[in-house]
């Protein structure tokens, strides 16, 4: 068995894909691993490391939307964003049963490679779905719309388009504390994604560290809750199924 490992993010991955096609060891024979993740490794399994290379990703990208759909591009690249550490290889199992079958894989689910790729999806969806509802904004005195968020999945890259079309004619920037990484709007313009590498605060503090509105807003905020909620009706387990607990400490009615 040839591991390949790849690193973490949609080019490294379909690099991993290239090169794991290549071998002429066959498809059985060959695994692909994300770099970083926590990897048991196997007894008599070569590891190779997969190097960057635009041009082999871009030549995937091609093939998979010239000789498949546009659609199945997309369910790769929302599969990448997944946090799960099997997901190199699940995006590779679904391509090969993709080309094997066509555009129309995406409906059989009863291959178990489609139903992984469906499953890294709907959990990148939700999570995505979930903050486009949870995340909160506070102003700075230069009227900058700052928020911090913590998912489990990279989904800022799909939240960014979402506070785009809602707020267009804002300032403001998304910060994912997990990753170190923070979506960037100009008023009028389109958003950015930018990166702080080992050291995102160095990168973010001059906004981040600003004073905000946002102790006004929690004291509103828990003001109306103490105001409208009926002690007799409360149901803390209703409460975390429709807001779980990781969410929490990003919003402003829950600061203490």
């Amino acid at each position: 068995m040839t591991v390949y490992m790849c690193e973490p993010w949609l080019e490294g991955i379909l690099c991993g894909v290239y090169d794991a096609w290549s071998d002429p060891a066959g498809h059985e024979n060959v695994r692909l691993a994300v770099k970083g993740e926590y990897e048991e490794l196997e007894l008599f399994a070569e590891y190779r490391d997969v190097q960057i290379c635009p041009e082999k990703a871009e030549k995937v990208i091609r093939s998979v939307c010239a000789k498949l759909s546009q659609e199945i591009y997309r369910k790769v690249y929302t599969a990448s964003l997944s946090q799960d550490r099997e997901r190199a290889d699940k995006i590779y199992r679904f391509l090969i049963q993709a080309f094997r079958h066509g555009p129309s894989v995406l409906d059989m689910l009863q291959l178990p490679a489609c139903y992984d790729l469906f499953g890294l999806c709907r959990n990148v969806y939700n999570e995505n779905h979930q903050l486009t509802q949870f995340t909160r904004f506070s102003q700075t005195g230069q009227g900058v719309l700052i928020s911090r968020i913590g998912p489990k999945n990279d989904v800022l890259p799909l939240l960014a388009p979402f506070f785009t079309d809602r707020l267009p004619m804002e300032n403001w920037m998304i910060y994912d504390e997990n990753r170190g990484k923070a979506a960037v709007h100009p008023a009028g313009g389109t958003w950015m994604l930018l990166y702080g590498d080992s050291q995102p605060e160095a990168l973010f503090g001059g906004q981040l560290d600003q004073a905000t509105d946002q102790a006004e807003y929690e004291s509103l905020w828990k003001a109306f809750h103490e105001t409208v909620a009926i002690e007799a009706l409360k149901t803390p387990t209703c409460q975390r199924n429709h807001l779980p607990l990781r969410f929490r400490p990003y919003m402003t009615e829950f600061q203490k």
